[in-house]
């Protein structure tokens, strides 16, 4: 897949202003503004119901099957991959979901029961393609289990055999292997065991290094975030408190719960 690594003015995502809400019409985040350039990393850190899902899943612009509720654009704009997905249309959003890979959270527990953990990495292949060469895929996928730091035997094993990390670690290849521009993790950690998550942390940094994607990094711990990205957003209650180079965020707390934050990590 080529990557599109030549947008005209070096955002991958920008958004301003930007307000979402679901069908109850009550507002999950507002009035948001941040930019994720090309080849870079925002991490987003807060509470649980701060909104940092919602607006992953803005950003991903994919629903998950069985989803029936999806985030909507109620104020301002989101550009993602040079799309304004306010006034694009749904093939243009079905183009666009070729180019961004989605974790969501517990991507893990996504994976289909019925198939091989080989034939999960496989799947958005054959999605896109269905006469994809066999011996591609699999060497495609092969690469991708053996980046993500697994054993190749995994493949031919079923997700319930797997621990909870390493079936993490198998719904991010599966999330990498249309080689996507823009990666989207909602909280990859997530109920992962703490001596698992520095390694799916690191494992996400290192590939984001090697294939030079952009990535949007949804996570509860703010120690574990900087170990892969210097650039935050801090949200609490729907709203962006917190924005810019982690230092200078807790150095000049704007918002208390960003004066919290700081003081954990004194």
């Amino acid at each position: 897949m080529t990557k599109n690594t030549e947008l005209s003015d070096g955002i991958a995502v920008r958004a301003a202003d930007l307000s979402l809400a679901y069908r109850d019409g009550v507002a999950a985040v507002s009035g948001v503004t941040f930019e994720i350039p090309v080849g870079g990393i925002l991490g987003v850190v807060g509470e649980a119901g701060s909104g940092k899902s919602t607006l992953a899943r803005a950003v991903a612009a994919q629903q998950l099957p069985g989803e029936r509720d999806v985030p909507h654009i109620t104020g301002g704009t989101l550009d993602v991959l040079g799309e304004k997905l306010r006034s694009t249309t749904s093939r243009r959003l079905d183009r666009l979901s070729l180019k961004v890979g989605y974790l969501p959270q517990d991507g893990g527990s996504t994976l289909e029961p019925h198939l091989t953990v080989g034939e999960n990495v496989a799947e958005p292949i054959y999605q896109r393609d269905r006469r994809f060469d066999r011996l591609d895929a699999g060497a495609a996928v092969a690469t991708l289990i053996d980046a993500v730091r697994l054993p190749l035997a995994v493949m031919n094993k079923y997700p319930h055999e797997l621990s909870r990390g390493q079936r993490q670690r198998i719904a991010l290849a599966r999330a990498l292997i249309l080689e996507p521009t823009l990666l989207v993790a909602d909280d990859p950690t997530m109920g992962v065991d703490v001596l698992v998550r520095g390694r799916i942390l690191t494992v996400i940094a290192d590939l984001q290094r090697e294939r030079a994607f952009s990535a949007l990094v949804i996570g509860h711990d703010l120690r574990e975030l900087r170990t892969m990205t210097e650039q935050i957003a801090v949200m609490h209650a729907g709203l962006l408190v917190g924005y810019g180079q982690v230092d200078e965020v807790l150095r000049h707390p704007l918002h208390p719960y960003v004066d919290r934050l700081a003081a954990l990590h004194a």
